[in-house]
């Protein structure tokens, strides 16, 4: 039997060579990780279109090497209408399944870096259109390809690096800088570019000679990694880096003006939408003169679509019209341009306002301000925070109307730059309750009768109070789950997951979901509020800071036997009378040879910053009088929970009483008991024919 073991961790990944993979062929790409990657079974990739595999191992030769078990092969099948762009990837392994890898889906031939091309000599050549794939490997790297144009031809050089390391665990917070220089065959530049997107540079040149030239990458500060692996997209294809206006009505169409490079002297072109694309950002593939561009950002919206006006709006004075509830496509044109637009309010009326520009690959980074008849500020935002990631972009909510009268919504540039892609799409709407969720970590490692949780933070937005009842959809085949629920005075909500004895290994990505009612009132009737929760991934930082960063998946993977086989419990629950303390015994199945230090807690945390807790305020694990570090040959333990004296009445709420491993200073592997509930019983004086006084 496979047994796999907690300190051995599940599979981190680091890089995929090459990281690019070509639409409508079958490609073979080599992955590096941390921890071993043997034994790996599945691969999921985000999205329609790919697929992917372990390719078999190779065979023959006299002495065929031995396989690293942190390197693997993949067989990525790429559809030839897949998508363009970065996707997530995850392996499955009996270790559990791996953090988010970066593959990108490109339309040209993909070339892959040779070992030797760090001078004008040692040039690699290449032909065109294609994409070129390699790594700064190493300090002072610097690769060089050789390529032929003729006069007259423009070409983008299309950088993806940086973007592509966000979400590599153990790629942080250094980044890959690219810098991208042309030259020509004496070696002078003729042309070279840094920052674009982020660190990821965008190079547009017209050659005035045909000639041999050569393409030079390094990092802009001369650092190198051999896991900061590059993809250069070269063509002299039109590539579009936004369009205007950015609003789009799911199942229409409308015409729009495409934004970027070699456009042509007619960028315009029909834009059409499904009636079941989701609201949101999503991306499209606009076609110019009947040839599909690069994909593009575009908000999909059901508010009335308003596109800015051509004439002056710069003033409150000036300000465009418009009424809430809408969606307003603008543009800061130039240098110092500040658009406003005005509405009218009631006293006491809520709005809230949001700006989305960076999130849709806009070069504008826009502050929002509310303003008066006289220009006075009201209300001003730069930087906006989703829970705990920020954006660039800009959102006022919840903002209360002084007085009867008209306001004014202003949108500039931080730096008050200005141009035709610093785009923006503006929602104007009447504050309504809502909420937001974060799955604390994107993956949840089981093996058969093992049980772990997953925990829930939500955000509540413009007053909302609620209780939030979680749900979860997609689990591999025999794993079930409790899902609890996220008090109404609460941040956390839990659901535990339990994989039957007999569960197959397998991996899945699922959804977490949660659900809440807005009671009716005089003025609407009872609403039914749904929020997908966005995982985020568990990212180690210097100093052993444990940091997140969003995702577009959460796994969840049954692997072989671990080295905690199970959590028992002495009982499932446990009913607290304000200022009681009950104790619960906690007894660790350990497998044959583990002998490592287990930690037993009901909050998940770090550091003393607490990520997950679903237990009822007021109630709290008694450090003092509980056994929670269990040594080497230790495996029983316990709990000791205690109600404060104020505690408020609760009813039995989901509670994780788990056993962690530590991985490393930042990642743990957490096993968890069967489902758990807490519940705090009403004081004497509320309990139902009790007296409150003489």
């Amino acid at each position: 039997m496979t047994v796999a073991r907690a300190d051995s961790a599940y599979p981190m990944l680091l890089s995929l060579r090459p990281v690019a993979v070509q639409v409508g062929q079958t490609s073979e790409c080599e992955l590096v990780a941390h921890n071993s990657l043997q034994g790996a079974y599945n691969v999921l990739v985000e999205g329609d279109g790919v697929t992917a595999e372990v390719a078999p191992p190779e065979t023959g030769g006299d002495k065929p090497s031995k396989p690293s078990p942190e390197r693997l092969k993949l067989r990525f099948h790429v559809a030839a209408d897949a998508m363009p762009g970065a996707r997530e990837f995850r392996v499955a392994t009996p270790l559990g399944v791996s953090t988010v890898g970066q593959l990108v889906v490109v339309r040209d031939a993909v070339i892959a870096e040779t070992a030797e091309n760090d001078s004008l000599a040692a040039a690699q050549t290449v032909s065109l259109p294609s994409v070129l794939a390699g790594a700064i490997e190493k300090n002072e790297d610097v690769d060089f390809f050789k390529f032929h144009v003729d006069a007259g031809a423009a070409l983008v050089f299309h950088v993806r690096g940086a973007r592509l390391e966000d979400k590599i665990h153990d790629l942080q917070p250094s980044h890959m800088d690219a810098l991208l220089t042309v030259r020509n065959g004496q070696g002078s530049v003729v042309a070279a570019a840094d920052n674009y997107f982020g660190f990821d540079p965008l190079l547009v040149h017209e050659f005035a000679e045909a000639a041999d030239y050569f393409l030079q990458v390094r990092d802009a500060r001369y650092q190198g990694n051999a896991h900061w692996q590059y993809a250069i997209e070269v063509s002299a294809r039109p590539f579009v880096v936004t369009l205007h206006p950015l609003g789009q009505s799911p199942g229409h169409s409308r015409p729009v003006t495409l934004v970027g490079h070699l456009l042509g002297t007619d960028p315009l072109c029909e834009l059409s939408t499904s009636a079941a694309a989701p609201e949101g950002i999503t991306w499209a593939l606009p076609q110019l003169r009947g040839e599909p561009t690069n994909p593009v950002a575009v908000v999909h919206s059901s508010l009335a679509l308003i596109d800015e006006g051509a004439g002056e709006n710069g003033t409150p004075e000036s300000a465009q019209v418009i009424t809430a509830p809408s969606g307003v496509s603008g543009r800061i044109d130039s240098a110092g341009d500040i658009d406003c637009y005005a509405l009218d309010a009631k006293k006491g009326d809520l709005l809230s306002v949001e700006v989305m520009a960076r999130r849709v690959q806009s070069a504008l980074d826009p502050i929002v301000r509310i303003v008066d008849a006289s220009c006075s500020t009201l209300a001003e935002n730069d930087d906006l925070s989703t829970g705990r990631h920020s954006s660039a972009d800009s959102q006022i909510e919840g903002w209360a109307a002084p007085a009867d009268g008209r306001y004014a919504i202003e949108i500039r540039d931080l730096h008050d730059r200005g141009a035709p892609a610093f785009t923006y799409f503006l929602r104007v709407e009447p504050s309504r309750p809502y909420f937001a969720l974060e799955a604390d970590t994107d993956k949840t490692q089981l093996s058969p009768g093992a049980a772990s949780p997953i925990f829930v933070r939500v955000y509540r937005k413009n007053g909302f109070v609620g209780e939030v009842q979680l749900a979860i959809e997609g689990l591999p085949p025999g794993v079930t789950a409790t899902c609890g629920r996220i008090l109404a005075d609460g941040s956390d909500g839990a659901i535990m997951l339990e994989a039957a004895a007999d569960a197959p290994m397998a991996a899945t990505n699922v959804q977490i979901t949660g659900h809440a009612t807005l009671a009716a009132s005089t003025d609407q009737p009872a609403i039914d509020l749904v929020a997908a929760a966005r995982p985020l991934q568990e990212i180690y930082m210097p100093g052993g800071g444990r940091g997140h960063y969003p995702v577009e998946t959460h796994a969840v993977a049954v692997g072989a036997p671990a080295d905690i086989r199970a959590v028992r419990l002495s009982a499932n629950s446990v009913a607290l009378k304000p200022g009681e303390s009950q104790r619960v015994e906690v007894a660790i199945e350990r497998a044959e040879g583990f002998e490592q230090d287990v930690t037993l807690d009901v909050v998940y945390q770090h550091l003393e910053s607490i990520y997950g807790s679903s237990l009822p305020k007021g109630v709290k694990i008694d450090d003092r009088a509980s056994k929670l570090l269990l040594r080497k040959g230790e495996s029983e333990g316990f709990i000791t929970l205690t109600a404060a004296a104020d505690a408020k009445p609760v009813e039995p709420q989901l509670v994780p009483v788990m056993a962690h491993v530590s991985i490393n200073f930042v990642m743990k592997r957490t096993y968890s008991g069967p489902p758990f509930w807490v519940c705090v019983s009403p004081a004497a004086a509320d309990a139902p024919g009790a007296t409150t006084g003489p």
